[in-house]
């Protein structure tokens, strides 16, 4: 724990204001913030490894309107060290804007976060290969030209015959466009689990430190991150590109 607080200092740091011009908002697909316009389409896919799991991710969502945003995304890992094997639950979900922004020099958005998790393997790890899983969350933030400040706070009740439980998120981002076509993003997430596996004795409480580092060419992202874990001293690598059609 002592060792999560520690980054708290690194995040002050980070979060003082950018002067850098940078390109519009509106096609930043990595803003902690980011919502597509109406009709816009934006595909996400993805690849990571964490302990011994090799992970492959696709997303696809579509803007209905200026504030309502929905998707669907599916996610594939290969365990070299065990039996993990298989694709996760297809999740199914929306953001809708409830607070728009509203002013040239600052923009405040609040977003409302909601959806859902079926089918998967058994095989694998909760919470994101369960039986049945539910979500719904608050995003807030403010938005400048050359930063963007934001936090998230989500619930998900995971129905599973032997692995259910419920648990709650809290992720604070801070995110700078340091250049018209590079940007940096630090964030944490806490989360907090009703219990332990039943099975394993597995630990769900965790408490994540998140960097990326992002190249924009027009309307196309490519990202690089980090993600440390401080409960169990693991570390995830990934990439991932961001395509806005």
């Amino acid at each position: 724990m002592r060792k999560f607080l520690s980054v708290l200092g690194l995040l002050g740091v980070m979060a003082t204001p950018s002067f850098a011009r940078a390109n519009e908002v509106s096609t930043d697909t990595s803003d902690p913030l980011f919502l597509q316009s109406i009709e816009e389409i934006l595909t996400q896919s993805s690849i990571s490894y964490w302990d011994h799991i090799l992970g492959m991710g696709q997303s696809l969502s579509y803007g209905m309107n200026n504030r309502l945003a929905i998707g669907a995304n599916v996610r594939y890992q290969h365990d070299f060290n065990g039996p993990e094997d298989g694709f996760a639950a297809i999740d199914l979900g929306g953001v809708y804007r409830v607070g728009m922004a509203n002013g040239k020099k600052s923009r405040k958005i609040s977003d409302v976060l909601f959806g859902f998790k079926f089918g998967g393997s058994h095989r694998v790890r909760t919470p994101d290969y369960a039986d049945s899983t539910y979500y719904v969350g608050l995003r807030m933030g403010r938005q400048w030209a050359g930063m963007t400040l934001a936090a998230t706070i989500k619930s998900t009740w995971v129905f599973d015959d032997l692995r259910g439980m419920a648990l709650l998120d809290f992720t604070p981002e801070s995110y700078f466009r340091i250049a018209p076509d590079w940007r940096i993003g630090a964030g944490l997430t806490i989360r907090k689990a009703t219990h332990k596996d039943m099975q394993t004795g597995k630990d769900y409480d965790q408490e994540w430190l998140h960097m990326k580092l992002v190249r924009q060419y027009g309307r196309t992202q490519y990202v690089g991150h980090i993600d440390y874990e401080f409960e169990s001293d693991d570390a995830q690598v990934g990439f991932k590109i961001n395509i806005l059609f």
